[in-house]
């Protein structure tokens, strides 16, 4: 293929979706790998300048480059998959794989950054520049640059499979929660569920070309379904089938099983984090975070655990009762229990989810996020229709400073289809890059799975959707709002994972405040906003069955962090078996044998929170603190908001985020604020 032809490789403005395919993947990146080895090793060479500029400044541009071409690909599998582009991807993202690794040990390379941090002038140089230096020396560090043979090929050997795997582990669960539906054509069978999440179900049908419903394992889906449904034996159907995605169990068992995958993913983590030094893969993946220790962490979840598990028990005592009392469900099993929940939720605040999704159509709720953020910081989101996306529905956002510059954008991408994998999260297309006079603007991707808009409706959100949202938008804005020129240590980038859920979840605070819902939840039909007794009814009902989110949050943390901490390479990973000691520590409810939670846990076997799941509990004390100060302030405050701009959003990773915390709140952070924002306090 002639590179000169292909979209990848153009080095100006936004990715050219609607021209990418998969036959330029690899030529692409064939190239700039090349392209970027030989400017590597001219950087490394014995005679090379050693300064900042010659060094850092020229590996940030080499990464720079092959960052864009490389990131719509990755988002394009995420957001359009097909077997074209899987298949390109895969081959590319191994020999991306293989190159990052080649480079992390490259001991020239390595001894010309060391000798930057060595010069005289090193300490006279901008805060973001040594931080760029400790923080490349570091990654050496971790990519074994110290190994001598056979380790060092052996730990490169490791990557690549680890690379190839996780990617199968995340490819598994897509394909498993695609294999399977239920086609249903007696409305009757849908008792119960609202008509909003009916109509999701015709619209799912009609994608199809069937008549009548169409079940599947998307999230509004099984949302619907589980929450709503009377049929017991269609959410038994639902929960059984998604509760057992790409594993050896469920109507689809061995087709995708991730059990294999599962056992050689910690395997080769442990074997790594060995070569490295480490005792275990849990060690390791401190060495980046703010934890310092494996007992910290198991200390902090445990003492979470002995607060909240009386809570859950009582809780989940009172559902009991309430189930064989008002719904006639003598022995409640899991896939009751939403259901069950959200009936005595209805009846103890007389709030019914539908009540509420009318006031959150999902433009407004976008609008209101907007309307949020320039109050705060003084920044305004100006919709763009000249932007090339890869789907009809995705908008596109220049963010606009208070002098009407524009100085990033972002890719809104809202709805669940098909090819799209599940979840919500923010991703990097562009990082904030000054180079001589250029600057590259910090461009996000943020991506949900919301109910896409019905026929005669607009997409409805709930009030868990709209927290989603600002939650995804707290990650964009810490992206988006850096002013660090560095992308290695700008925006989320060098952040420590145990603290970059900070200002996600800090976000989501501003979706439980009045003085903000009530500029933008309008009905839909009427434009009447949001009741006062309705928000207070969804207040007093915010820590409803706190307790039993809190204990399936900690079972999900422990069960990560002992499963890399405590592996033992002549028993093998055992995850059921971790993952069963674990609930009967902290556990209230258990499911059944044959539920296979782990095999779909993408966050940790294919989204980077391995050893690390912890971090979302860990951060939630510096969000709950954080947001303390704007309650103080009187929460939609500009001089706050400017304050928490400055000392956290724009800072990126020059500093500890320690450091950038206390300079924000003036003291370290307080871990009742947890406790407090849980109602437990």
């Amino acid at each position: 293929m002639d590179t000169s032809t292909n979209p990848l490789l153009d080095p100006d403005g936004l990715p050219a979706f609607s021209a990418i395919r998969p036959e330029h993947v690899e030529p692409a990146i064939d190239s700039l790998i090349a392209a970027q080895r030989d400017a590597i090793a001219g950087i490394a060479a014995a005679g090379a300048t050693r300064d900042f500029e010659h060094v850092m400044l020229a590996q940030e541009r080499l990464d720079q480059t092959l960052s864009r071409a490389w990131s719509p690909v990755s988002h394009l599998h995420s957001v359009a998959d097909s077997p074209a582009l899987r298949k390109a991807h895969g081959a590319a993202e191994e020999k991306l794989t293989e190159h990052g690794l080649e480079v992390g040990q490259n001991r020239d390379l390595y001894a010309a950054v060391q000798a930057v941090a060595d010069r005289p002038d090193f300490a006279g140089l901008p805060v973001a520049a040594r931080a760029a230096v400790d923080h490349a020396l570091t990654d050496f560090r971790l990519s074994g640059v110290a190994l001598d043979e056979p380790a060092r090929t052996r730990f490169r050997e490791i990557g690549v499979e680890l690379s190839k795997l996780t990617t199968e582990f995340s490819n598994a669960v897509l394909d498993a929660s695609e294999a399977w539906h239920k086609h249903i054509t007696d409305e009757r069978d849908l008792a119960g569920i609202p008509a909003s999440g009916r109509a999701v179900l015709r619209e799912y049908a009609r994608e199809e070309k069937l008549d009548g419903y169409l079940v599947t394992l998307k999230q509004p889906s099984v949302q619907a379904v589980l929450t709503y449904a009377e049929n017991r034996d269609l959410r038994e159907a639902v929960y059984y089938a998604y509760q057992t995605r790409a594993s050896d169990q469920g109507p689809n068992a061995g087709k995708f099983d991730n059990s294999d995958r599962i056992e050689k993913i910690v395997a080769l983590r442990h074997e790594a984090a060995q070569l490295l030094g480490f005792a275990n893969a849990a060690e390791e993946s401190l060495a980046t975070k703010m934890a310092t220790s494996p007992e910290v962490v198991l200390a902090f979840l445990r003492d979470l655990a002995a607060r909240a598990k009386p809570v859950a028990k009582d809780e989940l005592k009172e559902l009991r009762r309430f189930a064989i009392e008002t719904l006639k469900i003598d022995n409640l099993e899991p896939w009751d229990v939403g259901f069950a929940a959200e009936r005595l939720r209805q009846e103890r605040y007389a709030l019914d989810e539908e009540q509420i999704k009318p006031y959150f159509p999902a433009s407004a709720a976008i609008d209101g996020l907007f309307m949020v953020v320039e109050r705060l910081y003084g920044v305004r989101f100006v919709p763009r229709d000249d932007v090339d996306t890869w789907n009809k529905d995705v908008k596109y956002y220049d963010v606009v400073n208070a002098d009407g510059t524009v100085f990033a954008g972002a890719y809104l991408d809202m709805y669940a289809r098909s090819g799209k994998r599940g979840g919500a999260w923010m991703d990097v297309c562009a990082s904030r890059f000054k180079d001589g006079e250029a600057l590259q603007l910090p461009i996000a991707f943020l991506t949900c799975n919301f109910p896409p808009p019905t026929e005669g409706a607009p997409a409805l959100l709930t009030h868990d959707d709209v927290l989603t949202l600002f939650h995804e938008f707290g990650h964009g804005l810490h992206h988006m709002l850096t002013e660090v020129d560095i992308p290695s240590v700008g925006g989320i980038d060098g952040v420590e994972w145990d603290a970059v859920e900070l200002p996600s979840q800090f976000m989501e605070n501003f979706a439980w405040d009045y003085s903000a819902l009530s500029q933008f939840a309008k009905h839909y039909q009427t434009g009447e906003p949001l009741p006062r007794d309705l928000f207070q009814r969804m207040l007093d009902a915010r820590h409803f069955h706190a307790g039993l989110f809190l204990v399936r949050q900690l079972e999900f943390g422990l069960f990560d962090f002992r499963l890399h901490l405590e592996y033992d390479p002549a028993k093998g990973a055992n995850a059921l078996g971790v993952l069963e000691d674990v609930r009967r520590e902290v556990a209230v409810m258990h499911p059944p044998a044959w539920q296979r939670f782990p095999h779909a846990f993408t966050h940790i076997f294919a989204g980077g929170y391995s050893a690390g799941y912890y971090s979302y509990l860990w951060a939630e004390v510096l969000s709950a603190d954080a947001f303390e100060a704007f309650k103080e302030a009187g929460v939609l405050d500009r001089a706050t908001g400017q304050r928490f701009r400055k000392e956290v959003l724009a800072v990126g990773a020059t500093r500890p985020a320690l450091a950038s915390f206390t300079a924000f709140r003036g003291r370290g952070p307080e871990p009742d604020a947890l406790l407090k924002s849980y109602g437990f306090a």
